[in-house]
């Protein structure tokens, strides 16, 4: 299924302050912002699912809560004790597996603006974020175009 051409951005918000990362939204673009955290709660001031999609909704941005997306607390509690991202990400890329009609959901999401995968780790490396968005890559055909930021 291959889709037109688009760019999808993931950032996470680690060590930024709501304003901040609001603002980083903006200088791209941004019009939805798909939270994949399995919990969309924070200690951090601004970040919890309500206050969020609140905000963003005062600056023009659409907050999407796909939980399915979200890596499952077994596989992210394991890496969180022994630091074995390798496993980490093997093992969220077989639950995704098994849940491939969330990425097809996502098409409607990409059709139109800008979409940006949000969730906590500031580097894509060290998280689940960069396999949601290689899958949706790898299920709608090179059109869609990844960008980190």
């Amino acid at each position: 299924m291959t889709m037109k051409r688009c760019r999808l951005f993931t950032m996470g918000y680690e060590g930024r302050e709501i304003d901040e990362f609001i603002e980083r939204l903006k200088q791209y673009g941004i019009t939805r912002l798909i939270d994949v955290r399995d919990m969309p709660l924070s200690r951090k001031k601004g970040f919890s699912k309500s206050a969020l999609q609140e905000r963003l909704g005062q600056e023009g941005i659409v907050y999407i809560h796909i939980k399915a997306l979200g890596c499952p607390p077994s596989i992210r509690n394991q890496v969180k004790s022994d630091g074995d991202y390798e496993w980490f990400f093997e093992a969220y890329s077989a639950y995704l597996s098994g849940h491939m009609e969330v990425i097809a959901e996502v098409r409607r999401y990409l059709s139109d603006g800008k979409a940006c995968l949000m969730c906590y780790e500031r580097s894509h490396e060290e998280c689940h974020r960069s396999i949601v968005a290689s899958r949706i890559r790898e299920y709608f055909g090179k059109g869609v175009q990844i960008k980190h930021i």
